[in-house]
């Protein structure tokens, strides 16, 4: 697929203060795409449209140019000890997406571009907890990969994270585009990604992102420019057919990756799981949508923050992870399943 391009930026007037800022201007100017300044991401009002669906889907083609003001990171257990913010929001349209709610009505894609003042925190962080490992998770908002061919902030983590002793960086992507981050200088501290699934759960809830194929060509790129690689099988969808589903994934994968090095693979799985705002979101964006839903056939397990969310029975999730554990030691038997949660 076509590298993400926005149809509509705003830039906030700080934000032309850097560098990263006043070059975004200048590439989206030569590229015409229309331009218009806001004092702050939150006076966004103008996204076209007639009707609130139109104006969500115009909103995930909507770029935001502006400064992180709160360099406090959130934690982002399990996968690290912090995420580091490069960017909020994203183009695709999967169904399942907890970014639905997690990010309401504000829909457009922002990047930030303070990205000094971000990575001297980061460096904060690493020293606080220096002899230890301190890993930064940086997709927990968005699609980082998604976008960074626009703004190279991903490529500049990765660098910064690169001459770190302490430091380990992380990031998933649904996307292809790869290219510029192979010459990277990773000194082998960034563990590159890819979400996975069965081709049902692809095909009908992840729309706007790169096919199966497209995502392990460049899985075996990053592989090939030495990177650490790892797979986020998620959500795992109990679907008709589900077992021979997935494990045509991991057939595939097997096939796909012969000859890359996989000795130092990693496994995260991640069961399909839903909030009771986020199944209201979901059915008003995606009002067609196969998606189960059903809270009869769910779990309420109570969240962070008090919000409690509908996971898989207990002997359906066992079920799970049981299948997806066996499936990961039948072909990468050297791999290391990280969490099922």
């Amino acid at each position: 697929m076509k590298p993400f391009i926005p149809q509509l930026v705003y830039f906030e007037p700080e934000a032309l203060h850097y560098p990263l800022g006043q070059e975004l201007k200048q590439k989206f100017e030569k590229m015409n795409i229309e331009i218009r300044e806001t004092t702050s991401h939150n006076q966004v009002r103008s996204i076209p449209g007639d009707t609130e669906l139109q104006q969500y889907r115009n909103a995930k083609s909507t770029l935001v140019v502006g400064v992180r003001r709160t360099l406090k990171f959130d934690t982002s257990k399990p996968s690290a000890e912090y995420a580091i913010p490069l960017a909020t929001g994203c183009m695709g349209h999967c169904h399942y997406c907890y970014l639905q709610t997690t990010l309401g009505s504000k829909s457009y894609i922002r990047v930030y571009v303070n990205l000094d003042e971000i990575f001297s925190q980061a460096k904060k962080y690493i020293d606080e907890r220096a002899p230890e490992i301190t890993r930064f998770e940086a997709a927990c908002t968005s699609d980082i990969v998604g976008i960074d061919h626009l703004t190279h902030s991903l490529k500049k983590a990765i660098e910064f994270i690169g001459v770190t002793e302490y430091g380990r960086l992380r990031f998933v992507t649904k996307y292809e585009h790869v290219d510029h981050l192979l010459d990277a200088k990773h000194n082998g501290k960034t563990r590159f990604r890819f979400s996975v699934n069965s081709r049902y759960v692809i095909q009908n809830f992840e729309p706007g992102t790169s096919s199966f194929e497209a995502r392990l060509e460049a899985a075996r790129k990053v592989a090939r420019a030495g990177y650490p690689l790892g797979f986020i099988v998620a959500p795992i969808y109990m679907h008709d057919g589900w077992e021979e589903g997935y494990l045509e994934l991991f057939e595939r994968l097997y096939e796909q990756l012969t000859g890359v090095n996989t000795s130092d693979l990693t496994f995260e799985l991640i069961q399909h799981r839903f909030t009771k705002p986020a199944k209201a979101v979901i059915q008003k964006r995606y009002p067609k949508t196969k998606l189960d839903l059903d809270e009869s056939k769910r779990k309420y397990k109570w969240g962070r923050y008090g919000i409690g969310k509908y996971v898989y029975q207990d002997e359906d999730a066992k079920r799970l992870e049981e299948t997806m554990k066996h499936y990961i030691a039948q072909f990468f038997p050297e791999a290391k399943v990280q969490y099922f949660t």
